[in-house]
């Protein structure tokens, strides 16, 4: 594989209120998938945001969860040196 994996998630959910991001029931949240690069993501959102266009409280996001990797903690949870 060339270059360094990126992965994304797309997730979404009804909101609250539409002033922030804080959704109405977790339990109702729905994880779209998980995708290798954010184009794909981004189609994956599009497509989910479009069905959902009638109800104004539902939101969909895409995560950077390559971000949140940390690589200074090793395979058994052990801080590396």
């Amino acid at each position: 594989m060339a270059g360094t994996q990126k992965l994304h998630m797309v997730a979404g959910g009804e909101l609250e209120d539409l002033k922030t991001i804080t959704f109405r029931n977790l339990d109702d949240l729905d994880i779209v998938g998980i995708y290798p690069n954010y184009e794909e993501a981004v189609a994956a959102w599009r497509t989910k945001a479009q069905s959902t266009v009638d109800n104004a409280h539902m939101r969909y996001f895409v995560f950077n969860l390559h971000k949140l990797i940390d690589l200074d903690i090793d395979v058994e949870g052990d801080e590396r040196i």
